[in-house]
């Protein structure tokens, strides 16, 4: 009798739970939803961000509204949104730096981010281009790998500041072909850009959006891109493991992504993916996507957190290598 009692007890918390799950989905948003982007408006992220929020709260029901948080590399931002109440309306438009490489980059993070959010979904990809002035010798990266090995410290590499992927690509360069280059740090892609062309740097690792202008006008060439697959807009330029250098440190990419504090119901993190989803497959965000150099991606909670799993042990040895530290 006792067990049945225990059972039946169990079975009216089950239902009461189900029943609380599903009216927070079905209320769920109840006001405006907040996207917290960590960094300045204007830029990529925030453009994405804005296109996706248009696009979402057609579904939702509700504004979506942008709330640009910038500082640190992104930490004021990121670290505001772990805070936020986990009830789905304040949403994190994260970037690779902001949730994960910080984690290298900082001897202390405010947050956690493997324990303070929720993954919702994985929203674009970021592909780069290795870069060579147009008039340089180099066609491929076998003609690169045999430069930089008969240099001896001759050759430079252009990034847009210490700790980024170009930066970081370098330094495994150097170390995987056991040479020196040296790392020009800018503080943004238009000068370094400017100085490749002029023939100040041997390569750079740059944004399609930002160097296509200049590949258009035949003043740079590239001759690989990040990633795991070919750019569309680009179906000529190889990856790097194309090229023959198939290292896992070449085949990440920088990703725009959502996130929410951890303890955010499931129901309505997959209520954000779904609505997320549609709108990365609408015209308008696909169209925002090729303009910016980006691919949409649009994943479950699922497959985002195992993106991201795979991606951690990665990145943390480009900052080892790199030595990059931003304390």
């Amino acid at each position: 009798m006792g067990n049945f009692r225990f059972g039946k007890r169990g079975l009216l918390l089950c239902l009461g739970l189900l029943f609380n799950l599903s009216l927070a989905a079905q209320e769920f948003p109840s006001k405006v939803v907040t996207f917290t982007v960590p960094y300045p408006a204007g830029g990529g992220t925030d453009i994405v961000a804005r296109t996706l929020g248009e696009q979402m709260a057609k579904q939702l029901g509700q504004p979506v509204v942008i709330d640009n948080k910038p500082g640190a590399g992104g930490i004021l931002g990121t670290s505001a949104v772990a805070k936020a109440p986990a009830d789905g309306h304040t949403v994190l438009v994260g970037l690779t730096q902001s949730v994960l490489t910080n984690r290298f980059l900082y001897a202390k993070l405010p947050y956690d981010p493997r324990k303070d959010f929720a993954f919702v979904s994985l929203i674009a990809t970021a592909p780069l281009l290795l870069m060579v002035p147009a008039n340089s010798p180099v066609q491929n990266l076998a003609d690169l790998s045999r430069m930089l090995k008969a240099s001896k410290a001759a050759a430079s590499c252009g990034s847009w500041g210490a700790g980024s992927y170009p930066h970081l690509a370098c330094a495994h360069m150097a170390s995987s072909l056991k040479t020196e280059i040296t790392h020009v740090p800018y503080k943004g892609e238009a000068v370094m850009l400017q100085d490749l062309v002029g023939g100040q740097l041997t390569f750079a690792v740059a944004s399609l959006v930002s160097a296509k202008p200049y590949m258009d006008g035949g003043r740079l060439r590239a001759i690989a891109v990040s990633g795991d697959q070919r750019v569309s807009v680009l179906a000529s330029v190889p990856t790097f493991a194309e090229g023959g250098m198939p290292d896992a440190e070449y085949r990440v990419t920088g990703w725009i992504a959502l996130l929410v504090p951890i303890a955010t119901p499931r129901v309505v993190v997959n209520r954000l993916q779904q609505v997320a989803q549609q709108a990365v497959n609408s015209p308008e965000l696909k169209k925002r996507f090729e303009a910016l150099g980006m691919v949409g991606v649009g994943n479950t909670p699922d497959q985002f957190r195992q993106r991201y799993a795979e991606d951690w042990p990665v990145w943390e040895r480009l900052v080892k290598v790199s030595g990059a530290k931003l304390d």
